[in-house]
C-alpha cells in the first residue's frame, strides 16, 4: 500500500479508550504503610513500574525522550505506551513499544476489550470475571493514515491475530517512520466501529478521565454490562 495516498490530517476532538482501573486506583501497599515510609514505597513502585522505569531509561524501541511530561494525565499517556504483551503482538504493537489504542464510541471500545479479555479467559479455562475499565477520553490532530474503506481486506485487519497482528507491526513500523501520527481503520470486533492508534505520545492530546464500566463474566463467553458509574 502506498502510505502517501491514505494520509489524512484529521482534527478529532473527542475518542475514548478503556483502560482496566487498576491502573488508576492508589497502590494497595498504600494503605499498609505510615507517612514516613512513603518514600521507601515509592522506590519499591518505581522498581516495579514498567511505566516509571520507562520514563527514567526508555526501552530498545521507545526512547524515553519520545514520551510526554508537565500535561494533565501525561502518566495515562506515558503508561500507554510502557506496556505491552512481553511475548506476543497487539494489532499495531509489540513488545518494546505500546501504542494508544482508542475508538469514537465506548460500544466500539467494549467489543475490543471483550475480545482480549476472552482470550485470556479461555487460556485458563474460567469464564469467570468481573473486570472495571475507566473511560479515557482524547483529542487527535495531526496526520494519521486511514486505511478504512480498502477492498479486500488488508491482512493487517484480519479477524485471527496470527495473521493480521505481525502485518499490522509492520504497517505501524512504516507509518512511524514516515513521521505520521498513527492509523485510522475500521474496528475488527464491533462491525461499523471506526478506531484509532497513536503510535506516538505527543499525539494523544486532552486526555480526561470519563466513567466506569464494568464487565461481568459469569462462566459463559459474552459478558454482562453491570454498571456504568462514576
Amino acid at each position: 500500500m502506498e502510505l502517501a495516498s491514505r494520509v489524512r490530517h484529521i482534527a478529532q476532538d473527542r475518542t475514548v479508550r478503556l483502560v482496566s482501573s487498576a491502573r488508576l486506583r492508589h497502590p494497595v501497599l498504600r494503605q499498609l504503610v505510615d507517612e514516613d515510609e512513603l518514600d521507601a514505597l515509592a522506590e519499591i513502585e518505581g522498581a516495579t513500574s514498567a511505566r516509571l522505569r520507562t520514563q527514567e531509561v526508555g526501552t530498545d524501541r521507545l526512547d524515553r525522550r519520545e514520551l510526554v511530561f508537565g500535561i494533565p494525565h501525561a502518566h495515562f499517556i506515558n503508561a500507554a505506551f510502557s506496556y505491552w504483551l512481553p511475548r506476543s503482538l497487539n494489532r499495531f504493537n509489540g513488545p518494546g513499544r505500546g501504542a494508544w489504542y482508542a475508538a469514537l464510541l465506548v460500544e466500539t471500545c467494549i467489543a475490543e476489550v471483550t475480545f482480549h479479555m476472552e482470550r485470556e479467559l479461555a487460556n485458563v479455562g474460567d469464564f469467570n470475571a468481573v473486570v472495571d475499565y475507566a473511560e479515557l477520553f482524547a483529542s487527535f490532530v495531526g496526520d494519521f493514515v486511514d486505511v478504512r474503506d480498502i477492498d479486500p481486506l488488508p491482512d493487517y485487519l484480519d479477524p485471527d491475530p496470527a495473521r493480521s497482528y505481525p502485518a499490522g507491526n509492520r504497517l505501524a513500523d512504516a507509518v512511524r517512520a514516515a513521521g505520521h501520527y498513527g492509523i485510522v481503520y475500521p474496528s475488527v470486533r464491533a462491525a461499523g466501529g471506526t478506531c484509532l492508534v497513536a503510535l506516538v505520545p505527543h499525539a494523544v492530546q486532552s486526555v480526561a478521565q470519563g466513567k466506569l464500566v464494568r464487565l461481568s463474566w459469569k462462566g459463559t463467553p459474552g459478558p454482562a454490562l453491570e454498571s456504568v458509574g462514576a
